[in-house]
């Protein structure tokens, strides 16, 4: 009996220790542990500034995506020392959760079969203030992505041209987008919660035949729900690059506004074989460049919203 050959890559400065890379996670697609270490090693650049001083929620696959499920917060004692942590408060105690804040960690992260990577829509210091509101456009099924991307730029309309807000738009590698604001941290949950639902009831009274606000699926028919509830403290979104535990290996990708006029564009367009060769032709460019710079409070916003819903 032969052992098996250890191998560590280094990144970063960081020697990652790696273990059974030749595992198969997906097996109609072939993508194997390797191939998924390899991926958040070459992303990393431009995955890193959307998770930095954001606690991180887990997605394991240790038996690939057809096996369990493990969503973990809480780091595992045998961590390395050089990730970083940080504690979050919840009912009756603390949790202590992964930043991630380097190449390496992404590795390590994949090599623990951490496929589907979820981040905190606020930092590290104001975890009760959100610096990001996101509506969650959801379709009931894979045929109606023509109307989501149709609502998607309803709503930048909404947002930009009359609440004077910017607006940043990405595929979650599902079946619908998600739009996020991005805030300069001074609002509480509730309030961004309360505001993320005016804005999607206005959307909802202008496009009443393909957009709905109600949260029992029996009540919403065929129509795309804009779910607002990931606004609260210690809920997640999938985070930008993250490759999602699905056929095909998606990965959830930032857009350019323009993108969505094009009628090709599928929610699976973009895959963990797929990503590098878009980034490749974009070059030095960022569909969400800008974003740390426009940040806003939701105050004026919430005004020119109220005269709108006619509250």
């Amino acid at each position: 009996m032969t052992a098996k050959r250890a191998e560590a890559v280094r990144v970063s400065g960081i020697t990652v220790e790696l273990s059974n890379t030749s595992k198969t996670l997906f097996p109609d697609d072939q993508v194997t542990k390797g191939d998924l270490v390899g991926y958040y090693r070459d992303i990393a650049a431009r995955m890193l500034p959307y998770l930095r001083d954001r606690p991180l929620s887990m997605e394991r696959y240790p038996d690939g995506i057809t096996g369990e499920r493990i969503v973990q917060k809480n780091v595992p004692r045998y961590f390395p020392d050089w990730i970083a942590r940080t504690r979050v408060k919840k009912q009756g105690g603390t949790l202590v959760q992964v930043i991630c804040d380097r190449p390496a960690t992404l590795v390590y992260l994949a090599n623990q079969a951490c496929i589907e990577m979820h981040a905190f829509l606020s930092r590290t210091g104001a975890l009760d203030r959100a610096d990001q509101l996101i509506f969650d456009l959801d379709p009931p099924d894979d045929h109606r992505f023509d109307q989501v991307k149709h609502l998607a730029l309803g709503l930048r309309q909404l947002l930009e041209e009359e609440l004077e807000l910017t607006a940043f738009v990405k595929t979650t590698g599902g079946r619908g987008l998600h739009v996020h604001v991005p805030l300069n941290a001074r609002d509480d949950f509730d309030t961004v919660r309360r505001f993320a639902r005016q804005a999607s009831d206005v959307l909802a009274a202008r496009e009443p035949d393909i957009l709905t606000t109600e949260q029992r699926k029996d009540s919403r028919g065929d129509r795309v729900y804009s779910d607002v509830m990931r606004n609260a403290y210690a809920q997640t979104a999938v985070a930008p690059y993250s490759v999602r535990a699905r056929p095909g290996a998606p990965v959830a990708t930032p857009l350019d506004w323009a993108e969505l006029k094009d009628a090709s564009l599928t929610p699976h367009q973009f895959t963990l074989r797929t990503v590098g060769g878009r980034l490749d032709r974009l070059g030095a460019s960022d569909p969400w460049a800008g974003m740390a710079r426009r940040r806003y409070s939701l105050a004026r916003a919430a005004q020119r919203l109220a005269k709108l819903a006619g509250v």
